[in-house]
């Protein structure tokens, strides 16, 4: 799982360089404990002042990328999330990583304490953890979805796992990651995906990746304009058959866990009760 690389006892930092940027400090320790602290003053400041900036350094893995925008989203903002990790995909015509997963992750709130639309979306095909997941069980993965270390296409999750995660849509997705890692990194002085360590494992010290949160009153830019756009983009997919909104079957899923519970594979929960 690779806590052991984690702060147990992390004390996270928050402070204010200008008016609408918040900056915290994770100091080394689990990414949550430090976007909650970093909520408290970017979504009153994003109220106040119409847009506010939140970035995080010297953090773990932040989990779903998602559950942070959509906190943002309840709170009626419109919300942004960029989170990068160590280095899998390698740069178009490469084979040495540069970038990591990098998701990318936008809110929009439905105007009644919801969310409308939730959109999370890595730069690589599939989120590296199901390879790890594959890799585990000794399962294959589809062709398309990772390079050996010598960027040749591979079905085996084992050699997958020590390679090159495939990027989502060729350059674009190259293109995506690049700007994750400007934001969630650069801007956030936090460690670059190439000089971080792997969130799995014990190899090297704690990751020291980064965040970057961007919350925005739509209706202080538009008006009543948003909410109505926004309501007509939605129906102009859910009213078609066969297809649903970005963020819905998240949502129907995380409904009917609270309604019948998770089930948790039990050699996960020992291997949980064995590190804790």
């Amino acid at each position: 799982l690779g806590c052991g690389k984690v702060k147990r006892n992390a004390a996270p930092r928050v402070t204010h360089p200008r008016p609408g940027i918040v900056a915290v400090d994770a100091d080394c320790g689990f990414a949550h404990p430090a976007i909650d602290l970093g909520f408290e003053s970017l979504l009153p400041a994003a109220r106040s002042q119409g847009i506010a900036t939140l970035v995080i350094r010297n953090s773990y893995n932040c989990g779903v990328l998602g559950h942070h925008t959509d906190r943002i989203a309840q709170s009626g903002l419109l919300g942004l999330g960029f989170t990068n990790a160590p280095a899998s995909i390698a740069p178009t015509g490469g084979v040495k990583p540069v970038i990591g997963t990098n998701p990318v992750s936008l809110a929009a709130p439905d105007g009644q304490g919801g969310t409308s639309l939730l959109i999370d979306q890595s730069a690589s095909v599939v989120a590296k953890s199901e390879i790890m997941k594959k890799a585990r069980a000794g399962l294959p993965i589809p062709e398309g979805w990772a390079f050996d270390p010598q960027g040749r296409p591979t079905t085996d999750a084992a050699v997958a796992v020590k390679g090159l995660m495939a990027p989502a849509g060729g350059q674009k997705g190259v293109g995506l990651g690049l700007i994750v890692e400007l934001l969630a990194a650069a801007l956030s002085g936090a460690t670059l995906g190439i000089d971080a360590s792997p969130f799995s494992g014990t190899v090297g010290g704690p990751p020291k990746t980064g965040q970057c949160f961007i919350a925005i009153d739509a209706g202080a830019a538009s008006g009543n304009a948003f909410a109505e756009r926004l309501a007509r983009l939605c129906a102009a997919i859910s009213d078609q058959p066969g297809t649903h909104l970005p963020g819905s079957r998240r949502a129907a899923n995380r409904a009917r866990a609270e309604r019948e519970g998770v089930a948790v594979d039990a050699a996960l929960l020992t291997r949980i009760r064995e590190l804790a």
